[in-house]
Formats: C-alpha cells, structure tokens, sequence
C-alpha cells in the first residue's frame, strides 16, 4: 500500500475526479488549498502591486491504494497532461508507507 497525493487546479477537479475511478481507486480524499508560485514574471514586476501574491484556487486529493491502482492513475494523467492547453499540468507523487493500520 502506498500514499498517492495530487494537485490540480480547481478548473481540473471534476476530471481528476473521473481519472481517479477510471484507476480504480474508489476511496480518495480531497481538500481546498490555495496554490502559489514564488518566481516573479515580467509582468508581475511591471506590475504596480508586484510585492503582492496571489494564489490560485486548487485541490489536493489523496488515497492509500495499491501499486495497480497508482499505475494506472500515472498513466491516465499523463496522458491528460499531454492534452492540456494550460500550462496547469497535474501534478502526482508517491509516498511509500512503511506501518498503517
């Protein structure tokens, strides 16, 4: 059993939720957070209002499955980040758990 967490943009939610059952992983979790990213663009620094940040509304889903399962899924995203026409990819990663009960 494995940790698999994923970010998204709000704007994704509802097809990570769909690429979640198509991996068979039928339990998640799933919570509201508040992306950001540090690097100033050109145009934040011409900005008037460059030293404030703003973030973007995000989910952060997770699930203890199985390997099949994250397989799968990694596979299912990828495929969906290569047809984005964001720059908004989904992100995954794997936590391996070493005791749970």
């Amino acid at each position: 059993m494995k940790l698999v967490i994923v970010t998204v943009v709000d704007y994704y939610k509802k097809d990570v939720i769909k690429l979640f059952k198509q991996a068979q992983i039928n339990n998640f979790s799933e919570s509201d957070i508040e992306g950001f990213k540090t690097s100033a663009s050109v145009i934040q620094s011409s900005n008037w209002f460059a030293s404030e940040n703003s973030g973007a509304d995000s989910e952060l889903f997770f699930s203890f499955t199985e390997d099949e399962n994250i397989d799968a899924l990694f596979k299912l995203i990828k495929e969906f980040n290569t047809n984005l026409e964001t720059n908004n990819p989904v992100r995954a990663i794997v936590v391996p758990i070493e005791k749970f009960i």
